[in-house]
């Protein structure tokens, strides 16, 4: 089963906010290569859900993709932050998947403390300069974060 990690703002949506609506849709991702690893995922597959843009920037918790990509529908919503003035129904580049809550961590486990350990150097998350949303996370990544939990 392949694994992921998917950032979100936790004053948009934190894991403690899964944790009390059980399930919602992902969407907003405007890069086409999150994109296209949101396309990629299946109903079943897990993913670290980590707190992006704030004082304490981790992973916070473990959540389900419970419906994979369909099409984006705020991209279409003109009073949506994501909106998308070049999609149309017919035509939508982007796309959502739906979630739902599996656990939330004691703690928040901190980028920084990601940073220093060697069996994560590869995982694009700690290298210099990328900014992705969305990316996969191998088995052996995906086993060394949980021991930090």
């Amino acid at each position: 089963m392949p694994y992921w990690l998917m950032k979100s703002e936790p004053d948009e949506l934190s894991i403690h906010d899964l944790q009390r609506l059980g399930e919602t849709r992902w969407d907003g991702v405007r890069n086409y290569q999150a994109r296209n690893f949101l396309r990629s995922m299946q109903a079943g597959d897990a993913f670290f859900f980590y707190h992006s843009s704030c004082p304490e920037p981790g992973i916070a918790g473990i959540a389900r993709i419970s419906r994979p990509a369909y099409a984006d529908p705020s991209a279409l919503d003109p009073l949506s932050h994501y909106f998308d003035a070049k999609a149309s129904v017919d035509k939508n580049p982007w796309s959502a998947v739906d979630v739902r809550f599996v656990e939330a961590f004691a703690r928040v486990i901190p980028l920084a403390e990601l940073k220093l350990q060697s069996a994560l150097l590869e995982l694009p998350l700690v290298q210099r300069g990328n900014r992705l949303s969305v990316m996969p996370v191998n088995s052996a990544q995906w086993t060394a974060i949980l021991a930090l939990r």
